[in-house]
């Protein structure tokens, strides 16, 4: 893969865009998750104790994004409305061979929260995966506490596929996750269009 393609889909609130995540975005993206810090730290990976992993900062974050996704495993989008950094959604973990299969992580501004941008990026995010990489199963992990992620799982159709105990280092702790899926037979042509033929993406 030469890297995140450009996807875009308009929306109520203006253009909905995901590409490619850029060394140039950093001041944008410091400003968005600094205010957001309150708002998505209960949800946030967090480096156990026991790891001697340093936490990179935003070049070298970008840098991995795009090694990783010329191996083939991850697709990193920023997600913006009309031009502005809003978000990310992150296809990782992507496998080929007799699995085909990614794990989808995502995260929003709070102060766009609420106007089904999330799962309509999700979806798009999905769609690609899906039809043009040809993948077979896309997974979204949940903590179970997380009520708006559990309603874009809802929302897309995801599969509850059970708890998985102390699954993840997340803001502080291992904690447990709910794990969701969606297999290619069982999505429809455009998640996309299913989506927005189910729910008025301005709710």
């Amino acid at each position: 893969m030469a890297g995140a393609p450009v996807l875009r889909q308009p929306t109520p609130s203006g253009l909905l865009v995901l590409r490619e995540l850029r060394r140039r975005d950093a001041a944008a993206w410091r400003e968005v998750r600094g205010r957001n810090a309150a708002w998505l730290g209960p949800w946030e990976a967090t480096v156990p104790p026991e790891s001697d992993e340093q936490v990179p900062t935003f070049p070298q974050m970008v840098a991995r994004f795009r090694a990783e996704a010329r191996a083939g495993r991850t697709l990193a989008w920023a997600m913006t409305l009309d031009g502005a950094l809003v978000g990310q959604v992150t296809a990782g973990g992507i496998t080929l061979g007799s699995l085909r299969a990614a794990t989808i992580g995502y995260w929003i501004d709070q102060r766009v929260a609420g106007r089904g941008l999330t799962p309509l990026a999700v979806a798009m995010a999905c769609d690609h995966c899906l039809h043009v990489l040809r993948l077979h199963r896309i997974e979204i992990v949940v903590r179970p506490e997380n009520q708006a992620s559990l309603r874009v799982v809802h929302k897309l159709g995801f599969r509850y596929e059970g708890r998985r105990p102390a699954y993840l280092h997340i803001d502080g702790a291992w904690r447990d996750h709910e794990a969701f899926a969606l297999h290619a037979e069982q999505a429809p042509p455009s998640l996309v269009g299913h989506l927005l033929a189910r729910h008025d993406p301005a709710h």
